[in-house]
């Protein structure tokens, strides 16, 4: 025991360290340190960080004899694992190397919230208390983590995807302190100069607007894409959850806090992918609706556990404190 807990311990100080090391590899490419070398760099220690971080939670699972979503701590470290996981098939499948910009460092702030932001004591695996001991703590509590991870980077998207639409009638010029968009837009800039495509400041002008549009056309593509992958998983998570609480206090639904926000949530992303399907409505119109998804999903899953308040909390944090 021992010996597995001291691995788990490791494995958590691994995946956070990569996690970090990941986020500045990424976060170089905003001062133009663009290299290929740190591109392969970024996807492998991904992956490394992805694997410790599943080892981590099969440890954790093989100690606590359930599956480690029991407590804040659990269910951060599982948010951390989804983003990561979120991120390398978003990346693998869109080819985009920059996407860990914005994907990297919430995956580093889940994981540095589980294991630096909360008490050891709340870090510790207790037995289940008997409301949780279900077969359906798995099915509801993993749909839902991992909606939250898809939801997340998806709002995430659509947060920058609202920055670079509210920038698109700048000049160029401007476009120097915003050290990001300037990154993102006019990345391959010196390679047009250097194959004597670029002659005139007019012509620099064109090609900027149009990597302007090529982003924002792929901002709002893969946060799209994102979303509808983590809605319905988010629905599962809502139903399933329905019969547990029948199961366990007799009802489908008691309107507790997490019930209430969960179905906020719900309705904010239907509404999101109802007019983005909807012709008419503007990318920005959309992005904001997705943008306000990213505050209240923090606010269906932290916040109302912070409060310690409603039938869920004993699951999250009053058992820890």
């Amino acid at each position: 025991m021992t010996t597995f807990t001291i691995f788990e311990q490791i494995l958590a100080h691994i995946s956070f360290f990569l996690l970090f090391l990941i986020t500045l590899i990424y976060w170089s490419k905003l001062i133009y340190i663009n290299d290929e070398t740190l591109n392969i760099s970024g996807k492998i220690s991904m992956i490394i960080a992805f694997v410790s971080i599943t080892l981590f939670l099969s440890i954790r699972w093989i100690l606590s004899k359930h599956f480690p979503l029991s407590n804040l701590y659990e269910s951060s470290m599982f948010l951390s694992w989804g983003l990561t996981l979120i991120h390398s098939i978003l990346e693998n499948r869109t080819k985009n190397n920059w996407l860990g910009i914005i994907t990297a460092p919430g995956a580093m702030l889940a994981h540095g919230f589980a294991t630096l932001g909360l008490p050891r004591e709340m870090q510790q695996s207790i037995p289940l208390v008997p409301a949780l001991q279900s077969h359906w703590l798995m099915m509801h509590v993993t749909t839902m983590i991992l909606s939250y991870s898809a939801l997340l980077c998806g709002s995430l998207l659509a947060i920058t995807l609202w920055i670079v639409v509210e920038t698109k009638q700048k000049k160029f010029p401007t476009m120097k302190s915003n050290p990001f968009l300037h990154s993102l837009i006019s990345r391959d800039f010196n390679k047009i100069k250097n194959t004597n495509i670029y002659y005139e400041s007019q012509n620099s002008l064109c090609f900027i607007n149009f990597r302007k549009w090529q982003l924002i056309y792929e901002l709002d593509n893969c946060s799209y894409r994102i979303i509808s992958f983590g809605f319905p998983f988010l629905t599962i998570g809502i139903l399933s959850g329905a019969v547990w609480a029948n199961e366990a206090w007799g009802s489908y639904w008691n309107w507790d806090p997490k019930e209430t926000w969960a179905l906020i949530t719900w309705l904010i992303f239907a509404t999101y992918l109802h007019t983005r399907m909807l012709r008419g409505w503007r990318t920005k119109q959309s992005a904001i609706i997705a943008s306000l998804g990213f505050f209240i999903i923090w606010i269906c899953y932290l916040g109302v556990n912070l409060l310690g308040k409603g039938l869920h909390s004993y699951g999250w944090l009053l058992q820890n404190s």
